[in-house]
């Protein structure tokens, strides 16, 4: 398993956790570019149901919703839609997603985006102890409580977003 690594500087994500007081760890891997979350995992060691993604969504209406769903799952748009009360959602484009959160793709964490979004994490996290999502920037891993993700993200409750 990946080691914590305490010589980086925080991402705002981590920050955020600090003056939360969230107990998390940090772990981080060598990749300068994206890699999807099943790379990230396996170059960290990490078992795949406890890796969570980070994707962001659009309505019709140009309101903004973050997911956070298991690496290896499907969004369910229909589902995720219905979790947030609007009738339909689509995956943002991914020139969007700096601008929109001060993110890049493989870097994106419900925790400190730019603006905040209403949130909603895979119910199946809530039978998880801990989980593994994106610290912030590309390289960074954070574990933590599920419980203590919806603390920290905007509006963040459970929901059944996959399929």
């Amino acid at each position: 398993m990946a080691k914590k690594d305490k010589g980086e500087v925080k991402t705002n994500a981590m920050r955020i956790l600090d003056r939360a007081g969230v107990k998390y760890e940090h772990f981080s891997y060598e990749s300068d570019e994206f890699i999807d979350g099943a790379a990230t995992a396996d170059k960290l060691g990490l078992p795949h149901d406890l890796v969570y993604k980070t994707l962001v969504t659009v309505s019709p209406d140009k309101q903004y919703f973050v997911f956070v769903i298991p690496i290896d799952a499907e969004l369910d748009l229909k589902k995720c839609a219905k979790s947030v009360g609007v009738k339909s959602v689509a995956m943002i484009h991914q020139k969007e997603l700096f601008p929109l959160t001060g993110y890049v793709r493989g870097g994106c964490t419900s925790i400190g985006m730019k603006k905040s979004f209403v949130t909603r994490v895979d119910e199946s996290a809530k039978d998880r102890e801990k989980i593994y999502i994106s610290g912030g920037k590309i390289g960074c891993q954070i574990l933590l409580a599920p419980g203590d993700l919806l603390k920290t993200a905007y509006k963040a409750q459970y929901a059944a977003l996959t399929r």
